[in-house]
C-alpha cells in the first residue's frame, strides 16, 4: 500500500489547498482534507513542490485566488481543479508597490 499524499484546505473560502507531500508529479492523486475532516481525492495537474498550492475547484481567469481565507492574487488564466497554482497562472496582489494597498485611496495631484 502506498503512502497517502495530503493537501490541506484550511478555510471554507479557500479555492486552493496546500500540498504536504514531497515529489508530487502530474497525474498523482492527493487527498485534500479540510478542517472538518472531510476528504476528497484529486488528480494533480503539474509537478507541485512541498508547501505549494493546487486548485480545489475550477478557477476562471480574473477570479481571486484565496488561501487561508485571504485573497492572495488573481488568476491570469483559467485554472483547472487539481492544477498547480503559482506565478505562472497567478498575479500576486501583495507587496506589489504598483497597486494601491487595500483600503488606500489614490489621489490625483
Amino acid at each position: 500500500m502506498s503512502e497517502q499524499k495530503l493537501a490541506l484546505h484550511v478555510n471554507d473560502k479557500d479555492n486552493v489547498a496546500t500540498i504536504f507531500a514531497n515529489g508530487i508529479r502530474s497525474g498523482d492523486e492527493v487527498v485534500i482534507k479540510d478542517k472538518n475532516g472531510h476528504t476528497e481525492t484529486v488528480q494533480v495537474l503539474g509537478n507541485v513542490p512541498y508547501g505549494h498550492k493546487i486548485a480545489t475547484c475550477d478557477i476562471p481567469k480574473g477570479a481571486q485566488i484565496i488561501k487561508y481565507g485571504e485573497e492572495i492574487g488573481v488568476a491570469t488564466r483559467d485554472i483547472q481543479k487539481g492544477e498547480y497554482v503559482h506565478v505562472h497562472n497567478l498575479d500576486s496582489m501583495r507587496g506589489r508597490g504598483d497597486l494601491p494597498e487595500e483600503g488606500e485611496r489614490t489621489h490625483e495631484l
